[in-house]
């Protein structure tokens, strides 16, 4: 792949490459179609930060603001009005990239409420009138995978939602996710649905598990443990990889994909570095493998572009030595257990924080639209 653009080589690798980021003004200005023609973007991903830094920033959104202030819609009446209408219009800016790829990109995210991720019935409910309210087939509506969210993820499915799993940070509850997708599959079938509509990513999320356990090498303070230290991320979406490997290389699944279903693909998410010791792309390009999807921020994009190093996969094949990894964090003391309930749960707590931010800033908006 040398000498080709980092990109280009990124996709012919098969990495999907999305962008985690969506606003008003990448709508309206052509940014996004600029992305899609020149960087090769072929997805989008929201949540609630992305949405409540770009309703927060300039005026692209007062104009729809006044009109439902007019019509005297409630506060989440106009914040779901509002963010839908920046996913729908996504979803037709990239309609030609998802029938282009017979849809397998070309895919749009919207989170469900935050604040609703540890109740079932209502994750589920929320999941339906996305899915309802926006209307376009290359949508994605993101579910946690909290333990409540799992069997929301299934009734999803059954009901022929196509999810993006969302939060995800140990290989045990992305195992759990997967059988969620193959579980929610299997009704959908029973149910009626063309499985071959359906399609679902289950979002890794990468930089925060090396956040997290870094800090705590820190703290141990022994030569061994610094030794270990912007290693575990990688690690962990490798072991991630080989159990996709192997969920979708079991009998279960092949029935499935007889009858038409296609593979949830893992998702690389939070792929920003966060430290600014690492290289600024390594969690693009030391995770290079077939049928995943990287979703970065545009900063990682553009980085990635400039001097990304993509030598093709450079993750098959590695789980023994990522294992070892974790055997040695354990070694040094780390619990990567709690590690990944502490991150769980601030996960959850920091897309709560911005879904008030978010209904602080549409509150004052409609304030000022009413005079």
């Amino acid at each position: 792949m040398t000498g080709t653009n980092p990109l280009a080589a990124l996709s012919e690798a098969g990495v999907s490459i999305w962008l985690d980021d969506l606003s008003r003004d990448r709508l309206t200005s052509g940014n996004l179609v600029s992305l899609i023609e020149n960087q090769h973007v072929v997805g989008v991903t929201t949540n609630p930060t992305i949405f409540a830094g770009a309703l927060s920033k300039g005026s692209a959104y007062d104009e729809q603001v006044g009109e439902l202030a007019a019509r005297g819609a409630s506060l989440d009446q106009t914040v779901r009005e509002l963010t839908t209408t920046d996913v729908r219009n996504a979803c037709d800016v990239f309609r030609g990239v998802y029938s282009g790829s017979d849809g397998v990109d070309g895919r749009v995210s919207i989170e469900v409420d935050p604040r609703l991720a540890h109740d079932t019935e209502r994750t589920t409910a929320e999941a339906l009138d996305l899915w309802k309210t926006v209307d376009r087939p290359n949508l994605m509506v993101k579910i946690p995978a909290t333990v409540e969210g799992l069997p929301a993820i299934t009734k999803a499915l059954a009901e022929g939602v196509s999810v993006n799993v969302t939060l995800i940070f140990s290989v045990a509850r992305y195992l759990d996710v997967m059988d969620a997708y193959l579980a929610g599959l299997e009704q959908a079938k029973a149910n009626g649905h063309d499985l071959s509509t359906i399609a679902s990513v289950a979002s890794f999320f990468v930089s925060r598990v090396d956040s997290e356990i870094d800090k705590r090498l820190e703290a141990a303070g022994t030569p061994e443990a610094q030794a270990l230290r912007g290693q575990a991320a990688i690690a962990n979406a490798r072991l991630a990889y080989a159990a996709y490997e192997d969920v979708f290389g079991s009998e279960r699944w092949q029935r499935l994909e007889q009858n038409g279903a296609r593979p949830q693909r893992p998702l690389w998410a939070s792929t920003g570095v966060k430290d600014p010791n690492y290289s600024d792309t390594q969690y693009v390009d030391q995770l290079v493998a077939p049928n995943v999807v990287n979703t970065m921020p545009e900063k990682t994009l553009f980085a990635v572009e400039d001097h990304g190093q993509i030598i093709g996969d450079t993750v098959r094949g590695t789980a023994e030595q990522a294992q070892e990894l974790f055997d040695a964090l354990a070694e040094a003391g780390i619990d990567v257990d709690d590690v990944y309930a502490v991150l769980e749960r601030e996960g959850v707590e920091k897309f709560e924080k911005s879904w008030e931010e978010l209904l602080q800033t549409v509150t004052d908006q409609l304030a000022r639209a009413k005079g």
